[in-house]
């Protein structure tokens, strides 16, 4: 089969941020065997992979697991069980790969991690349902176990944030959506946002402190972890938590206010999909996708999509569609 193959073992020593504008530093296409699935193995023939800012993190070595020299890249996809030990043979599944990576023709996974897709699902939701939506719907559940009637996300332009947004807006919890770009400003207004910062304006965090006199939001979502994100957190009221899920700056932020952890009562945490997941009551899971397969099938959710490569040129073509401001990537193994 034709693969993405990793060209590095373990992590760098950086911190580059989800950036690229040339894969081969980190990647070639070859021609490698096609995986075999063992106990409790799948083995699925990719339809359609998605691209995150995780998965440019992890092949750069500045992820929080270690690349594999030689496997193939790629955390998730959709496709047809086509091997293994699971009743889905046959059957459109979606999934996280974690045995044999998603960029490539096929891709072998843990029987357990794959999640029957409805008929009616389009692809590139299909492709993308795991990692974005089932970090909206787990985070979303933060914020409403807070009690809050509003709370902050940034990088609210991203597909993520707009998921998020929208799960805010259909629950009445009003999102404060922080950007850097003015133009997706009211886009975001029309998606449900009560309220839009672009951090290069004028006084951004003044504004803030405005709208926090109102709002009183008690939860912000975190995929930047620069000093504004900083400045934001020490800003809200009492009892405020930021959870951090991802790393697009490479500012270090100072943390100017520790006090207020003691006085305050405020928390910084993090939220890693994948300890939600072993973590949280096992019903949930089920019930969440059944949420985000209906949610994309009803149109309550999109998927903005910026371009889908073929494997074939995508060391060439999957640059040009990760630098789209807006929508997500994927990679056609097919063609």
């Amino acid at each position: 089969m034709k693969a993405l193959i990793q060209l590095h073992d373990g992590y760098a020593d950086t911190q580059t941020g989800p950036n690229i504008d040339d894969l081969s530093p980190f990647l070639a296409l070859k021609d490698v065997p096609v995986p075999t699935p063992g106990d409790v193995q799948a083995l699925i023939k990719v339809h359609l992979a998605a691209v995150n800012p995780s998965d440019i993190h992890f092949i750069k070595g500045e992820y929080g697991q270690p690349r594999v020299k030689g496997m193939p890249a790629g955390f998730e996809a959709v496709g047809e069980v086509v091997a293994g030990d699971t009743p889905l043979k046959g059957q459109r599944v979606s999934f996280f790969a974690d045995a044999s990576g998603t960029w490539a023709e096929y891709a072998m996974t843990d029987a357990s991690r794959l999640v029957p897709c409805r008929p009616d699902l389009a692809e590139p939701d299909a492709a993308g349902q795991l990692v974005n939506p089932l970090t909206a719907i787990a985070m979303f559940d933060i914020v409403k176990e807070s009690g809050a009637d509003s709370f902050i996300l940034n990088a609210a332009g991203s597909q993520l944030g707009k998921l998020l947004i929208a799960l805010g807006r259909d629950h009445g919890i009003e999102p404060i959506a922080i950007i850097r770009r003015a133009e997706q400003a009211q886009a975001l207004k029309d998606l449900g946002a009560a309220e839009v910062i672009v951090t290069g304006a004028d006084d951004p965090l003044g504004q803030a402190q405005s709208i926090f006199k109102t709002l009183k939001p008690r939860i912000l979502l975190d995929a930047v972890g620069d000093q504004f994100t900083s400045d934001l957190f020490f800003a809200m009221p009492s009892h405020a938590r930021w959870v951090n899920y991802g790393k697009l700056s490479t500012e270090e932020p100072k943390l100017t206010q520790l006090g207020q952890m003691i006085f305050m009562g405020k928390q910084i945490e993090g939220f890693w999909l994948t300890r939600w997941m072993k973590q949280v009551d096992p019903a949930r899971i089920p019930e969440a996708f059944s949420e985000i397969q209906k949610r994309f099938v009803t149109g309550k959710w999109t998927t903005d999509v910026a371009g889908i490569v073929p494997l074939s040129e995508a060391m060439k073509k999957l640059p040009e569609a990760l630098a789209k401001p807006d929508g997500k990537a994927f990679i056609d193994p097919r063609v």
